[in-house]
């Protein structure tokens, strides 16, 4: 029986997917909709060929520092230096939002 090493969060680092697009100007994540439901949605329903989710003060300040080098502890220490109080409790936050971005398939995780 092997046993598996438990991975510290603090020390993985998020990397967002490469077709995201972050929009600067309005503080938004763009995101193409690919998958075949989403294809034929626009095709046939008219949708939108991507979607856009506005970011708070704190999601877009951290988004913009997922570089795929900086660990979720780099990434929280810099969002404590920066943005301070308006960011506490600043580790409860900052996990949940890269959650939020996991569970939408945004993001992928790799070890240091």
């Amino acid at each position: 029986m092997s046993r598996r090493k438990k991975k510290n969060l603090l020390e993985m680092v998020p990397v967002l997917k490469e077709n995201l697009i972050i929009d600067h100007e309005n503080k938004r994540l763009i995101v193409p909709r690919t998958n075949l439901v989403e294809r034929f949605s626009i095709r046939f329903l008219k949708q939108p060929t991507e979607r856009k989710i506005q970011l708070d003060d704190l999601g877009f300040f951290v988004i913009r520092r997922i570089d795929g080098k900086s660990t979720v502890l780099e990434l929280a220490n810099v969002v404590e230096t920066q943005l301070g109080e308006k960011a506490a409790p600043v580790l409860e936050r900052l996990v949940t939002f890269l959650s939020i971005l996991e569970s939408y398939d945004w993001l992928k995780w790799k070890e240091k």
